[in-house]
């Protein structure tokens, strides 16, 4: 059974595309925008539109991700430059969220003879 596109009133498309355009993520903001009354409760426009809002934002990090990317390389070509530090710490956790994350690697040598690779022992998770 395939899905139908949920129907959105006029307001909450409104407001949907003024909360990742003009008012950058301020719901307040974005409610003016779409035409809330001045006493809507912004938690009820939000729930209502959770969703939505999570598969925009995650939109945001995506077309992002590049921005950031490059971001931390051009931190390679000049590391004393003003706000490094914060440039780097924004582009990794923009490339986290998205999925680009460091990966950790192990290295084991072995200069001579047999190695066993025990599994753990039971009741445990750690490695001995």
């Amino acid at each position: 059974m395939i899905d139908e596109p949920r129907k959105y009133t006029e307001k909450q498309s409104a407001f949907l595309d003024a909360l990742m355009t003009q008012a950058k993520g301020n719901v307040r903001k974005a409610m003016d925008i779409a035409g809330y009354e001045k006493t809507a409760k912004s938690s009820h426009v939000v729930s209502s539109l959770r969703d939505e809002i999570i598969d925009r934002a995650s939109m945001v990090l995506a077309l992002n991700s590049t921005k950031a990317a490059f971001g931390l390389v051009d931190v390679l070509d000049d590391p004393t430059s003003m706000g490094a530090r914060n440039s780097i710490a924004a582009a990794s956790q923009v490339l986290d969220r998205v999925g680009l994350v460091k990966q950790e690697k192990v290295e084991v040598k072995n200069t001579g003879g047999a190695m066993f690779i025990l599994p753990p022992k039971e009741g445990t998770d750690e490695v001995a």
